[in-house]
């Protein structure tokens, strides 16, 4: 079967944000930085500690991030959401309490009609969550 990561740019704050989620779904969490790549000779220097590519795994999910902004810049939209299936309610009330911190909770945690709880959230990084755990 086919994998689907998500990868997510920031501007500026890529190892903020990726040890914030980090700190709320758990995980091994690894970072380069301009300054460790070979980009370093081409980029300025102010640049040498912003997050050329960061990744986030466990057994469950990876989740990539990065600080390399395109020319045109950073443009945040509601065009992509994170989804996270959790494993128990327990772990999905967890998870919206603690993604949803510094950012908005857009819809609450509700028991839906495909037999699921569910909810979504806007994170404080500008990233739409959608949380959902299928009742047995």
């Amino acid at each position: 079967m086919k994998t689907i990561y998500s990868y997510l740019t920031f501007n500026g704050n890529c190892r903020e944000a990726m040890t914030f989620y980090k700190n709320c779904l758990g995980g091994d969490l690894n970072f380069q930085t301009v300054g460790e790549s070979s980009l370093s000779a081409t980029m300025p220097v102010k640049m040498k500690d912003c997050i050329v590519h960061a990744v986030l795994t466990n057994k469950e999910f990876v989740l990539m991030g990065s600080d390399m902004v395109s020319e045109s810049g950073l443009l945040k939209g509601n065009a992509v959401s994170l989804v996270l299936n959790c494993t128990s309610e327990k772990e999905i009330k967890a998870c919206y309490k603690k993604l949803s911190q510094g950012g908005e909770q857009t819809h609450p945690l509700e028991n839906t009609f495909w037999n699921a709880l569910f909810g979504g959230l806007t994170d404080k990084y500008g990233n739409t969550w959608m949380l959902n755990y299928y009742r047995e």
